[in-house]
């Protein structure tokens, strides 16, 4: 089964050729004849002339950077972008949410549809839908929401998974935070999960693990494509033992997405290291496990400076304590290994009951994926994506500087004149403060 990836404003297109770039070269280093036309078959299609080309649709108000992706992606010479799978305009929207919703995308709705359709038909059969973007900008947001909401009426039956971006805390866009929460809170609706890398993490994971001393956007992409890829990629499943999972994001958001109240999808991706270093490197399962569980516990992203003392609470009231000393209640977990022994590896320790929600009966909260091929040059790496509190401190900031904004007005005019009411953003809110909370009190 394959997967249409539908990448959408600077941001989506900027990641999107990182992740095919990586998925091909990991499939082709691998050596490993069914690894790689199982890879192929998911995320690219076979031209006339045998050559690759990625299952994606490239989306923008502005020319530069689809041009730049498919330039990249042609010179490889190793896969390359469709020569009709692109719609861009000469005018971008202004990081405004609302030009981009209201404006932009109805305008060009039916082009961008058909788009999608006709690499939808390209498909044997459709795994579903994979949608990158900003929650920052005006295009990558405000169209990359409005498309989302087309794709959802036009394949009501098909998953659709959206990756967002989350920008720096610090700020990119004056109103970022208002851009973010008009996203979110209609995403949420939506789509059938949320996966989410924070800018500030993945910049931290460059600078602390990758040792990268000027740190640059094609930096941060790579090392998000690094993990996305390793969710994408091949693995066998407990449905699928001994082939490989054909329904790759089927079986992810089944795996992980229990309630239609809780979409919040957190990566975490253990070791990270220079390429320099890899050479010299060596893991074994139980040492990257031991590091990989302390982080989800303490809600760290990476596993340099991981609060050891945060611990799993053994009742509910001490939950609560833990809770504001750092500890990270899940709902589910979803582990993938790769490389040799992975599926022997003792994994138990993702099981204990005190990670997770009590309602939620013990064998749908963890799930474990292996393959035996080493993704990426590295022997052995472990993946977490996990539906978990850990993105509550992220998602709380948002709101709370977004709300400062809205009680002065701050801007809010920017957004009046294409059609978004001072209402419209009061409901974002009310809907983005009942995910804190629930998300808060489990």
């Amino acid at each position: 089964m394959s997967v249409v990836t539908v990448q959408l404003g600077q941001c989506g297109n900027q990641i999107g050729p990182e992740v095919f770039s990586t998925v091909y070269e990991d499939s082709n280093r691998a050596n490993a004849k069914l690894y790689k036309q199982c890879s192929d078959e998911r995320l690219f299609r076979e031209n006339s002339d045998g050559g690759l080309v990625a299952r994606a649709v490239l989306i923008d108000m502005e020319t530069k950077v689809i041009t730049q992706a498919i330039a990249k992606a042609s010179s490889s010479g190793k896969w390359r972008y469709g020569e009709k799978s692109h719609f861009c305009q000469k005018q971008g929207s202004g990081n405004n949410w609302a030009n981009g919703y209201c404006v932009h995308g109805p305008q060009h709705k039916e082009a961008v549809e058909d788009l999608v359709r006709q690499e939808v038909e390209h498909c044997d059969s459709l795994a579903g839908i994979f949608a990158t973007m900003s929650v920052a900008g005006g295009t990558g947001s405000g169209v990359g929401t409005y498309v989302t909401q087309c794709l959802r009426d036009t394949y009501p039956h098909s998953f659709i998974l959206n990756h967002l971006t989350w920008p720096y805390g610090t700020g990119e866009v004056i109103v970022q935070n208002y851009n973010s929460v008009l996203t979110l809170s209609r995403l949420y609706t939506l789509s059938d999960a949320l996966v989410v890398h924070e800018n500030d993490t993945v910049h931290k994971i460059c600078s602390q693990l990758m040792n990268i001393k000027h740190i640059s956007i094609s930096d941060l992409n790579k090392v998000i494509a690094h993990q996305l890829g390793s969710v994408l990629q091949p693995a066998y499943t407990a449905d699928s033992p001994v082939h490989y999972s054909r329904n790759p994001i089927g079986e992810l958001l089944s795996s992980l997405v229990c309630h239609p109240e809780y979409k919040l999808l957190n990566v975490l991706n253990i070791p990270h290291m220079s390429q320099t270093s890899l050479a010299y490197s060596a893991y074994t399962w139980p040492g990257l496990l031991k590091h990989l569980r302390q982080m989800l516990i303490a809600n760290a992203r990476m596993e340099e400076g991981i609060d050891w003392k945060v611990c799993v609470p053994s009742t509910r009231s001490e939950s609560a304590t833990n809770t504001q000393m750092g500890f990270n209640r899940s709902l589910s977990n979803l582990l993938i290994l790769r490389g040799k022994n992975g599926s022997s590896a003792d994994v138990e320790a993702f099981k204990e009951p005190g990670l997770y929600v009590p309602w939620i009966p013990a064998d749908g909260t963890f799930h474990t994926w292996h393959c035996p091929v080493p993704f990426s040059g590295y022997e052995k790496s472990a993946t977490l994506i996990s539906n978990s509190q850990s993105l509550l401190h992220p998602l709380d900031h948002i709101v709370k500087k977004a709300w400062d904004m809205f009680a002065s007005r701050a801007y809010i005019h920017q957004y009046t004149k294409f059609g978004i009411s001072e209402e419209d953003f009061l409901e974002s809110f009310t809907t983005l403060e009942q995910i804190i909370s629930s998300y808060t009190h489990l």
